[in-house]
């Protein structure tokens, strides 16, 4: 079979293609649509819930074959008989029980999440305002795990960034995937499971030729898509903000996104 010739592009989301205030820099996305109308395969690759996804791809005005959300456990592929276009292509879930009770000794004053895979949180504590999406539910710990999980969520506002970083590295999370946000933030996936996971389903199912993705983040969650990318030959683009061991699993870094960054790195594709 002859590879694809397109480009396969997949886009983290924020700090990326938005700013940390929710923004999409003007530049940006006259990139993606000269991306687009030349017939690359434009897509986002994110740790955002679906609900929390679809809506950047209207703003960006574009229909990929396949969306990657929640850190890869969830793959979304196009239909447009679907709700929002889209439907669950493949899904990845885990049992929560475990890990939750493994971490909350550690993290005593932390926040806790649970997503299924219909999207829905089931949460203790506090989450700022549309962190988890429209549907989410507050329930004690005990009951945060009554469905089996895609995604666990902990954040712990009263930690410093490196703090927390140590508490996260004395737990031993061998059963599971695990990633660290910009803040404060823990997201956990199915073992083995991350947003090149689901990536390599995408390339795999498209035909395009390793040497013709190229992938652009700036998060912890990001390390596995950047080198992934480098790995089959092609591009992992790092933002110029992003923490030192993202950069160091790209294979180049562009500007700040604030400096439109993702912009300046699109313009050279």
């Amino acid at each position: 079979m002859t590879a694809d010739p397109r480009l396969l592009i997949a886009l983290d989301i924020d700090g990326t293609v938005l700013h940390e205030d929710g923004t999409l820099p003007p530049a940006a996305l006259e990139q993606v649509h000269r991306l687009r109308d030349a017939g690359h395969e434009v897509m986002l690759a994110t740790g955002r819930s679906v609900a929390m996804t679809l809506p950047v791809l209207d703003r960006l005005d574009i229909t990929p074959a396949y969306v990657v959300a929640s850190n890869g456990a969830i793959l979304l592929k196009r239909d447009a008989d679907a709700p929002m276009g889209y439907r669950r292509h493949h899904v990845e879930t885990f049992d929560a029980s475990d890990v939750l009770t493994r971490i909350r000794p550690h993290l005593t004053q932390a926040n806790y999440a649970v997503e299924d895979e219909t999207g829905v949180y089931r949460y203790t504590g506090w989450f700022p305002d549309g962190a988890l999406g429209a549907v989410s539910h507050e329930v004690p710990f005990e009951q945060l795990c009554s469905e089996p999980a895609t995604r666990v969520v902990v954040i712990s506002p009263g930690h410093a960034m490196e703090e927390f970083l140590a508490v996260v590295e004395l737990m031993g999370l061998h059963q599971v995937s695990y990633n660290v946000g910009w803040t404060a933030w823990l997201d956990i996936a199915p073992d083995g499971v991350n947003k090149s996971t689901a990536l390599e389903r995408v390339r795999d199912a498209l035909g395009i030729a390793g040497e013709h993705v190229v992938t652009v983040g700036d998060g912890r969650n990001d390390i596995e898509m950047l080198g992934w990318a480098v790995a089959h030959g092609g591009r992992g683009i790092a933002m110029g903000q992003a923490p030192s061991e993202v950069i160091a699993a790209a294979s180049e870094v562009t500007a700040r996104d604030t400096d439109d960054g993702l912009a300046k790195a699109l313009a050279t594709l």
